[in-house]
């Protein structure tokens, strides 16, 4: 079973972002290749599902990043192999009997176009075939004994395949004579295009490894632990949202027995910043890459649904309280498939009136509580739904951000503490913007 989420989450968590706005993408997105963002942009799209492929990943990076490698590659030359072997009319293959005086002339001259090219791409072969033999003799001892040693076995079949030994040895490349050019562009366009294609994935894939590590270094991630899916459980250890600058870290511990946890606070407390923060970790950690946290563990989840930031459906002429009951019910059919899912909701029912959200609230949540083999974060200003299911519900966790009165200025810790709070402190902030005296200033008055 491949790992869920849709458009509503990926946006909510600002994991792949917009243009002009700096995501969670661009955080990793160190690569120095296209080849490796582009791979980088679908291991963001299409998170693991499996505790051990995300482990070997994880293992993987965790090496790159204790040895401090870099990328050994020029991007250049391999550009140019790339656009060498995207020419693939046989057309254009060289042949020994093209060795006469006119083309000698137009390499003088530097006029045949395609000749260059294929020129370029071979000499860039070559180099980069020899740069990966080296990188291989290089790492292959420290490699041996972690997921990454698969992967250089499996190259070094691809290059015994194509049988590399001549060019390896090959000192002066840009001294071969027409005919082994001929000879090679048989050879390296032709007979071995997929092994040799199957090489430059290699690199991007290295590329990604080199990025990633990079930023666990930077930025003192750590590697989260992936568990069976059946135990249900997740660990977060100063977890914290990595696009705030400055932010603080909070620690929970998920389990069958609190696998609902019921999030209070008045508004900027922190309430949707500690939710962001919780997905983006547990999306990062199915990548089977660093998160920004002090330490985490996690059953593996079968997706992941976010509803934080739900936009309004204007199109279909539907109010905010039916998005989001219709958002309710995509959840709700997913729960239905029997999946192991990890669900956030900021404020159910907040398009509607009090009285339809506090029952909502209620009902929505205390069905989650049903659904032990999942996990759900819920957040609300409605304290009184929280004490009716403390009575009703024993699988809740009671959580909430508190606000400090400094005189008349709140002031916000961000630091989770358990339980139920009442704290409400909207009309002080309106009466600190002295919103009231605006609006009666007489500045604001028709005068007859």
């Amino acid at each position: 079973m491949s790992f869920k989420t849709d458009k509503q989450t990926l946006e909510d968590l600002n994991l792949l972002g917009k243009p002009g706005k700096k995501s969670v993408f661009d955080i990793y997105n160190r690569t120095n290749t296209y080849g490796g963002a582009n791979i980088l942009e679908h291991q963001f799209l299409y998170p693991l599902s499996n505790a051990e492929a995300i482990n070997n990943r994880s293992q993987t990076i965790q090496y790159f990043s204790r040895e401090k490698l870099a990328f050994p590659f020029k991007p250049a030359q391999l550009d140019s192999a790339e656009v060498y072997l995207g020419m693939t009319d046989k057309r254009t293959m060289l042949s020994h009997e093209d060795n006469n005086l006119g083309r000698k002339f137009s390499q003088l001259i530097a006029a045949d176009g395609d000749y260059k090219l294929i020129y370029n791409g071979i000499i860039a072969i070559i180099t980069i075939l020899q740069d990966v033999n080296d990188f291989i003799e290089k790492v292959k001892s420290s490699a041996s004994a972690t997921p990454f040693g698969t992967e250089l076995e499996e190259v070094k079949e691809l290059l015994a395949e194509i049988d590399i030994s001549a060019l390896i040895a090959e000192k002066n490349p840009n001294k071969l004579s027409y005919p082994k050019i001929a000879d090679l562009d048989k050879l390296l366009r032709f007979t071995n295009h997929s092994k040799i294609k199957g090489i430059l994935a290699f690199i991007y894939q290295l590329d990604v490894y080199v990025s990633v590590a990079a930023v666990a270094l930077t930025h003192n991630y750590v590697f989260p632990k992936a568990l069976n899916k059946d135990q249900h459980i997740i660990t977060f250890a100063g977890v914290y949202h990595p696009l705030v600058k400055n932010a603080i870290g909070n620690t929970i511990h998920i389990t069958p027995q609190s696998n609902v946890v019921f999030l209070t606070g008045a508004n900027m407390a922190g309430k949707s910043t500690f939710m962001k923060s919780l997905g983006i970790a547990l999306y990062l950690a199915h990548l089977g890459f660093p998160v920004p946290a002090e330490k985490m563990e996690f059953s593996v989840r079968d997706g992941i649904y976010t509803t934080i930031n739900l936009p309004d459906d204007l199109s279909s002429g539907n109010s905010h309280f039916y998005a989001e009951v219709l958002r309710v019910k995509k959840v709700a059919k997913e729960l239905g498939a029997n999946k192991n899912l990890f669900i956030i909701f900021d404020e159910l029912f907040r398009g509607t009136n009090v009285k339809d959200a506090y029952e909502g609230t209620i009902a929505i949540t205390e069905a989650f509580a049903e659904k032990n083999n999942c996990i759900f974060v819920v957040s609300t200003h409605i304290i009184e739904a929280g004490e009716v299911l403390l009575e009703r519900c024993a699988n809740i966790n009671f959580v909430y951000l508190p606000t400090r009165m400094d005189l008349n200025k709140p002031v916000y810790t961000y630091k989770l503490e358990p339980g139920i709070t009442a704290d409400r402190h909207g009309m002080i902030i309106i009466n600190n913007e002295r919103i009231l005296e605006i609006i009666s200033s007489r500045k604001n008055k028709i005068v007859p």
